[in-house]
């Protein structure tokens, strides 16, 4: 379909006038860019009704399997809110004919990408598999869909709604995180289909039972109610047998009865006020609107961004910018099936009166309601919008990649080409249209939410832990998978997996401008894209130990103006060129990145070198204040607190290693930070015998050599260079222990425990990393599997390593509930330390990491940013280029006994400090029969 920009087309700004603007860039035309987002597919039904869509993709050697079922908590009957989540979890405990863990077999062939997830509209499973084991998830997923009841008992639901009951508690335990059921319920009334939230309620939750598993398989996940999508090295006649192998003997099921919905309008204007453990009062504006298959939806789409979604927004700009009213906005139109929600937040600045700033937030929706957006605004939207879509169509599977797409247009739209019909309502935008709907849907009656700080309302809890349920008594016979059809008697047997290829990994190529900066380019045709990053020796660890934060500060400020550039100008071309650039930081690099189309590279390189070489600094006490709340916000959420606190602990705080996680920095110091230390900062850290410059891109070489020398060959070095980092310095001696941090009222208790081992980021790591993956490396490692999966005490454990060039941290991680936290430590304890002695790493334990981790190389470089990364990790960690050409050799090579020994050369549980943020008047009672040191400490900035 033409991708038609009428009045888009006239769209043209002016910069602002400082010092001496450069003229205004000239992007590729929008509808050229447009031609390029092509998403072609084939699609066919089975005769039970099972719809398949197919979409070619032959870039590397994966196939995306997407299944879609047409049922979400919208269809939830009164009483059983949550159910569609907990019976998306059930999907993963396996099936009649594939029993166990789903992910086990997955994990084997080298999936990546796999997940399952549950929305108000709709159920969804998903993995991306090497293609000779494209038979094998096409087993699964059937097995699933016709066979499942049979594999379902008590014990295995009352597992998965104690995990589900942690997830619950890990997102209500976030700050803001119990916004989300107060919207709900106040923007639909009693009785509507969308009023309650995906996860449900506790007391629901409790309620569930076994015959509520039968019934909504047997309702909704029938093949008739399901849309099954393939995308990548597959095509329509190869896959078409298959599906007809494992899914065709699958009885239809009953036809599901759609639930309606309409798109209800409130009386009047709502107020309300929360309080929660937060860093700032949060400002909330909500409507309902139509759904993604209305007219309306696109162009409130793009006034959501325009208002408050693009970098220049109207919100941006004003609030925060010119008024300084705010630390942060947001605004976005997130349609769902029969309706959708309009929501715009604004971050108060601390210290100003919300309401104030609540009244001029109204003004500003008013205005932009009433007078609607520019042509420059909506072009500048559309762009970032069609790029983002082509940047997303680098995967084939996941979350947002083909198969995602496809399936959302065939399941909403009934039309798997939706995504570009869609797609072409975004050119044919105009203010006209873009006003028309805002004045249609936000003259509404608006919905306002303050959250600030304070207590919060007591939390409601699940009933007390039940006890494991009896095993299936014998002779029960299975329950008929979906409506009358009774289970097949003949045995399923999964397929053989073929033989998987070698990942074919792209070829590095070196070379310098003519100051010596360092270039390192791949080439990858697929998609006419380009990364570049700056990447610099700094990142946390080059933080002055007196100015923690200095870097921090200085990175967010590059794009906040140049001396030819406000901050403004840079957004806006930005987005107009469907380009990004981002600064930001890990433990020992620094870089400043782009993403950019390739058809605008040139002038996307020109923005990238004004924002590298000539930063103003002058937005500074706008971006300090932004920092600063930065942080308060860190210490109020408790997975941020603990890792701002261990490093500390484990290395000291005098290492250049013993700093926050973030690098947010000290808040005493980023209050006192001027002008002249950051720009002595970058000045010698930022230097271009230091940089590197990595590359990913459709373009050749020696093109893009040629841009980055006209824009940085001339650079050179100004003061003296920082001096090298001591990474090498001693560490405290290892003390086992317990930090307890009082964060009064919450509902879960986040656990982090860490230590430093003797090994370096530049040894060769992978007999550890491999050592360490069946215990807690992967969803099927001992720590999880019995954390999470056996007791259900939390919604995930995992363990590993942080690849820093010096001596590299080892971390546990685990959000708890909150009567478990002192057996939770002491089960992570006794797993690792019989991992380590008498239930050492098994031979199936050896082969299934090994084969995991040789099959997902090819699917594992499937972006340029996955790319791009891995050249920077070769380049940090002092490995030849072509290291995971030879990687797959390296993993065979590795036998039992090393694996073994090299985990108990280096995991030492007794040497772990164990940082625990949670409610100490319930959780240190527990925490005496561990046998290890407590100290409690307050929770810095509590309430």
């Amino acid at each position: 379909m033409r991708f038609r920009l009428t009045a888009l087309l006239l769209a043209t700004a002016a910069l602002s006038p400082l010092a001496a603007a450069p003229a205004p860039v000239q992007p590729a035309p929008l509808a050229e860019i447009a031609q390029q987002v092509k998403l072609p597919y084939e699609q066919f039904t089975l005769p039970n009704g099972l719809r398949v869509v197919v979409s070619t993709d032959r870039k590397a050697p994966v196939v995306a399997v997407s299944v879609w079922y047409h049922t979400g908590s919208k269809d939830e009957p009164a009483g059983k809110t949550g159910f569609a989540h907990l019976f998306e979890h059930l999907m993963f405990n396996g099936s009649e004919n594939a029993p166990g863990d789903f992910f086990g077999p997955l994990e084997k062939v080298g999936a990546t990408d796999y997940n399952g997830t549950t929305s108000f509209d709709r159920t969804n499973y998903f993995e991306t598999v090497p293609t000779p084991a494209l038979p094998l998830a096409l087993f699964l997923e059937s097995d699933r869909m016709g066979h499942l009841l049979g594999a379902v008992g008590q014990q295995t639901l009352d597992r998965q709604r104690g995990v589900v009951q942690n997830e619950k508690r890990q997102d209500d335990n976030q700050p803001y995180g119990l916004v989300q059921y107060a919207q709900q319920q106040a923007l639909f009334p009693d009785g509507h289909p969308y009023q309650h939230t995906t996860i449900g309620s506790m007391a629901d939750l409790d309620g569930a039972s076994l015959e509520d598993v039968r019934a909504w398989f047997r309702g909704h996940y029938g093949p008739n109610n399901a849309v099954l999508v393939l995308a990548g090295d597959i095509d329509a006649a190869t896959a078409r047998p298959l599906v007809e192998k494992y899914f065709g003997d699958i009885a239809r099921g009953p036809q599901p009865v759609p639930t309606m919905a309409s798109v209800p309008t409130l009386k009047a204007r709502k107020d309300e006020t929360l309080h929660d453990q937060v860093a700032t009062v949060r400002l909330y504006r909500q409507w309902t609107i139509p759904g993604l298959t209305d007219p309306d939806t696109v162009p409130l789409d793009i006034a959501g961004s325009i208002l408050g979604g693009l970098a220049s927004s109207r919100l941006d700009n004003i609030l925060v910018r010119k008024e300084g009213l705010a630390v942060g906005v947001t605004a976005n139109a997130e349609a769902l099936e029969r309706v959708g929600e309009f929501e715009v937040t604004v971050d108060v600045k601390p210290g100003l009166d919300p309401v104030m700033v609540g009244k001029r937030l109204d003004a500003i929706i008013a205005d932009f309601v009433a007078n609607g957006p520019t042509a420059d605004e909506i072009r500048r939207a559309v762009t970032q919008e069609v790029a983002g879509r082509l940047f997303a169509l680098e995967k084939v599977g996941g979350f947002n990649g083909r198969a995602a797409a496809l399936a959302q247009g065939a399941v909403y739209a009934n039309d798997p080409g939706f995504y570009e019909k869609q797609l072409a309502q975004y050119g044919e935008a105009t203010p006209a249209s873009v006003k028309a709907a805002l004045q249609k849907w936000l003259s509404r009656p608006v919905y306002a939410l303050t959250v600030a700080p304070g207590d919060r309302a007591p939390y409601e809890e699940a009933k007390a832990v039940q006890a494991d349920a009896a095993a299936p008594k014998p002779g029960v016979k299975p329950t008929p998978a979906s409506g009358s059809a009774p289970v097949a008697t003949a045995a399923r047997t999964a397929p053989p997996v073929g033989d998987i290829v070698n990942l074919t990994y792209p070829a590095i190529q070196r070379t310098t401008l003519s100051n010596g900066v360092k270039l390192v380019y791949a080439q990858r045709t697929g998609l006419p894209l380009t990364r570049v990053s700056l990447t610099f020796d700094a990142g946390h660890a080059a933080d002055p130990k007196a100015a923690l934060g200095t870097e921090s500060l200085m990175l967010a400020l590059l794009d906040e103006g140049t001396t030819t550039r406000s901050a403004a100008d840079i957004a806006a071309e930005q987005e107009r060129l469907g380009s990004r650039i981002s600064a930001g930081a890990e433990m020992d690099t620094a870089e400043i990145g782009l993403a950019s189309l390739s058809a605008n590279i040139d002038p996307a390189l020109d923005l990238l070198a004004d924002v590298a070489l000539h930063p103003s600094f002058a937005e500074i006490e706008r971006l300090r204040v932004q920092q600063l709340t930065g942080i308060k916000a860190e210490m109020s959420d408790p997975a941020s607190l603990a890792t701002r606190i261990v490093p500390g602990l484990i290395y000291g705080p005098q290492h250049p290693y013993g700093v926050p996680a973030s690098g947010s920095g000290d808040p005493a110091v980023v209050a006192k930070l001027g002008k002249a230390d950051l720009a002595t900062f970058k000045d010698r850290w930022f230097r271009p015998e230091d940089c590197t410059v990595f590359i990913v891109s459709d373009l050749p070489l020696d093109r893009v050599k040629a841009m980055l020398e006209s824009r940085f060959g001339h650079w050179k070095e100004q003061g003296a260079p920082a001096p090298a980092k001591a990474i090498d310095a001693a560490v405290p001696a290892p003390h086992g222990r317990i930090v307890l941090v009082d964060r009064p009222g919450s509902p879960q208790s986040v656990i982090v425990a860490g230590e430093v081992l003797a090994a370096k980021g530049t040894d060769e790591l992978l007999p550890l990393i491999t050592a360490n993956d069946p215990l807690g490396g992967s969803f099927l490692s001992r720590l999880n599997m019995d954390i999470r999966e056996t007791k259900a005490w939390s919604y995930g454990v995992e363990a590993g390593f942080s690849r820093y060039v010096g001596r590299v941290p080892y971390y546990v991680s685990a959000p708890v509930q909150t009567d478990k936290t002192g057996a939770s430590i002491q089960a992570m304890l006794g797993d690792m330390n019989a991992f380590l002695t008498t239930q050492p790493l098994t031979q199936e334990e050896r082969d299934r990491t090994v084969q995991r981790s040789i099959r997902q190389l090819p699917g594992s470089f499937e972006t340029g940013t996955q790319l791009i990364n891995a050249m920077q990790r070769n380049d940090l960690l002092k490995r030849p280029d072509d290291y995971y050409t030879h990687i797959a050799d390296k993993y065979r090579a590795l036998t039992v006994d090393q694996l073994n020994a090299t985990a108990r050369a280096e995991i030492k549980p007794a040497d772990l400090v164990w940082v625990v943020v949670g409610d100490a008047a319930k959780v240190k009672p527990q925490l005496g029969a561990i046998g290890l040191p407590v100290e409690v400490v307050k929770a810095p900035g509590a309430q």
